[in-house]
């Protein structure tokens, strides 16, 4: 059965930084690939963040670009996202999601959370101004 776990949250004050972890089991995690997503309290669940399987190919939202990094470790199973610079418009609850569908070369596909079929239960992040 596959877990999905996220951490790594906290408060943190405007301008500081995290960096969340997202630790697979129960899949072959090599060979997913892997996302960040968040939500904020009466929005929607946005993209964030994804990458290839080989962690080669990246893919951001603008709204966290040159400000967050997201790399794996597949020998730990382990996905990460740095995040630094952070504002008060990233305070959200930060969920990963795996995929193994075959997604094409663009943001659009990366971050189209329909197409990811396992999802952690969320790591809250809350920056304070």
């Amino acid at each position: 059965q596959a877990q999905v776990v996220e951490s790594g949250g906290g408060l943190v004050q405007a301008g500081g930084s995290l960096r969340l972890s997202c630790v697979v089991s129960g899949l072959s995690f090599r060979n997913y690939r892997m996302g960040w997503f968040r939500q904020a309290p009466g929005k929607e669940r946005e993209f964030v963040a994804a990458l290839s399987r080989t962690g080669v190919d990246t893919y951001y939202a603008d709204s966290v670009k040159g400000r967050c990094t997201v790399s794996r470790d597949n020998a730990k199973n382990t996905l990460y996202l740095e995040m630094l610079n952070l504002n008060a418009q990233d305070t959200a609850a930060y969920y990963c999601a795996a995929t193994s569908r075959p997604l094409g070369d663009s943001v659009t596909q990366y971050g189209d959370r329909a197409k990811y079929d396992y999802w952690g239960q969320g790591t809250q992040v809350t920056v304070s101004s």
